[in-house]
């Protein structure tokens, strides 16, 4: 396998590095914690975890599913209490207000692996997901992270590499994908367990952290898939939001 080296990977496809991830040693005993924020989520939340629970029990590693329903006004809650309910190693930590950040936290709080992750379900496949995790598992003490590599439309791209550019100006990153998931870490990096941000932006915050921490990572990329259903909540207005957002968050860090 090559030598990734901080902040990208290169050279060989994603199977090739797949099978060469899973020949590296895995401590099995180990516990990964998957963070599932779900927002209006009704029509596919169900199918994805399904799903996501088989991919993981297949990984050499212990897994528990942390869902957090917040704020939706279809039946997500109820879908999420019953997969906990039914499903093993699947919790369900529902949150009144909702807010990408808020779940986030919530459910990093609630976590009790040693190995963390947190990820967009409408958009992250199994494949990604265990990919990522596995790249984490052979990779002590490093956080590591999707880089989704298309977005499908145009508008799309170029929101993204607007928001990215302004990014790595203002807090001197390397990665290039801020808003990238799956993004998983180990417990030992306890500066991304005292993270802020309630709304979109605690994804910048993750990275900005990692960098203030010199804490390495990896971004593995991957394509952007199609959601799995619902509606984005990604509009004009809240892509301003999340540029001064950004900009706001450099002024009160100094």
């Amino acid at each position: 396998m090559p030598v990734p080296t901080p902040w990208s990977f290169g050279g060989c496809d994603r199977c090739d590095r797949s099978r060469a991830v899973e020949r590296t040693r895995v401590t099995p005993d180990r516990l990964v914690s998957v963070v599932l924020p779900a927002h209006n989520q009704a029509d596919h939340i169900g199918e994805v975890v399904q799903e996501y629970t088989a991919a993981l029990g297949r990984m050499p590693l212990r897994h528990e599913l942390v869902l957090v329903p917040n704020g939706s006004k279809d039946a997500t809650e109820a879908v999420c209490a019953g997969l906990a309910a039914t499903l093993p190693h699947v919790r369900s930590e529902p949150l009144a207000r909702s807010g990408w950040g808020r779940a986030v936290r919530t459910g990093l709080a609630r976590a009790t692996g040693d190995l963390l992750c947190y990820t967009n379900s409408a958009r992250t496949t199994p494949a990604e997901l265990t990919l990522t995790i596995l790249y984490a598992a052979t990779h002590p003490d490093t956080v590591v992270k999707a880089n989704r590599k298309i977005r499908e439309h145009w508008s799309r791209r170029l929101g993204s590499l607007l928001y990215n550019l302004e990014c790595r100006a203002l807090f001197d990153l390397s990665c290039w994908d801020v808003n990238g998931t799956p993004k998983v870490f180990p417990r030992s990096c306890d500066r991304l367990l005292r993270l802020r941000r309630d709304d979109d932006l605690i994804d910048a915050e993750f990275v900005r952290t990692c960098r203030e921490a010199g804490y390495p990572m990896l971004e593995v990329p991957v394509f952007s898939s199609r959601r799995h259903g619902g509606k984005s909540t990604t509009n004009l207005a809240s892509a301003f939001r999340m540029y001064w957002g950004a900009w706001a968050m450099r002024h009160d860090a100094g």
